[in-house]
């Protein structure tokens, strides 16, 4: 895999990483992207590794990348939730398409520590999902024909349960027989802009703690022998990314004022992550931090994701 230490888990981010480090203007070899602007508040951007060049290169599996960003979602009105779900369903809709038949059972997994707020969207988005393997089992009269059989896990974090979630999914899938997983998940991000206002879609499955340094084992078709879409949400920065970001907001405004500088014209297209998390590890000062506001802003995110999983299934009593 890639030897860029990109502490993010948005294949786009990693993109962008690797091109200012190598002074790519084009392309990457191996990795196509292109870009779709929704409305004045919703872009679209789909990165798609093609070849084992493009993967070493940005450290992800061969795959398609959607990335969804909402401008100021965190502040966003109900309209705005709305409308940033029917963007996610879409795409959804595809990913799974491209997967599976039209009703084809479907296990979806929230993961993370419904306890620790910044890692409870996935326990959170299960409690909101209807379900429907059971009503089907049990009170088939009263299920439309059509309906998707969708059942739902929460299955915790290894310092709780001792298990890695993997072993987990394995003894699930055995059993229950899905024939796609989708898996919701916080992610880690390389700029405070995409907290709570990014959605990624992908279908090469999920290495949970990527992002922060905490790697578990994967959750993919490898490891489940069915198709895995992953679904996560940055929720979390390292230090680091949060001073290099304010930095670069210091000199932009140092530079607007003063209108001309080569050091500080130089220090703004510089990447000082690296430099500034060298600073701050040797003292434990590199820590994961999260926005004041994460309680409103998971509950937004989960908006997002959860109403928008009725499309999974279609429940409607008989008369």
């Amino acid at each position: 895999m890639s030897e860029y230490n990109f502490r993010t888990d948005l294949a786009s981010e990693r993109r962008d990483i690797y091109k200012q480090a190598n002074k790519i203007e084009g392309q990457i070899d191996g990795i196509e992207s292109e870009k779709e602007e929704i409305n004045d508040k919703i872009k679209l951007e789909r990165v798609k590794i093609i070849n084992e060049k493009g993967m070493k290169a940005i450290g992800k599996p061969i795959g398609t990348y959607i990335t969804i960003d909402t401008k100021d979602l965190k502040i966003a009105r109900e309209e705005e939730i709305d409308e940033t779900a029917k963007v996610l369903t879409k795409e959804l809709k595809n990913l799974i398409n491209a997967h599976i038949q039209k009703q084809d059972e479907i296990l979806i997994v929230g993961l993370g520590n419904i306890y620790v707020t910044p890692d409870s969207l996935g326990p959170k988005v299960i409690n909101e999902i209807d379900v429907t393997r059971h009503l089907i089992k049990y009170m088939p009269q009263y299920i439309d024909s059509e309906t998707r059989e969708v059942s739902a896990i929460s299955p915790g974090v290894l310092g709780t349960t001792g298990i890695e979630t993997v072993e987990i999914l394995k003894g699930i899938v055995d059993n229950v027989k899905p024939k796609l997983v989708i898996v919701i998940d916080a992610l880690a991000s390389r700029s405070i802009e995409r907290i709570n206002s990014t959605v990624q879609i992908s279908d090469t499955g999920i290495v949970p703690g990527a992002g922060v340094g905490n790697t578990r084992n994967e959750i993919s078709k490898n490891t489940l022998g069915i198709p895995v879409i992953s679904l996560g949400i940055p929720t979390v920065v390292e230090t680091a990314v949060l001073v290099s970001d304010c930095l670069d907001l210091f000199i932009g405004k140092l530079q607007d004022e003063a209108k001309s500088n080569e050091f500080l014209n130089n220090l703004k297209e510089m990447d000082n992550y690296e430099g500034i998390k060298e600073a701050l590890v040797p003292k434990d000062y590199n820590l994961i931090v999260t926005p004041k506001e994460i309680d409103d802003l998971i509950e937004n995110m989960k908006d997002v994701i959860a109403r928008r999983y009725k499309f999974c299934n279609k429940l409607i009593k008989r008369d």
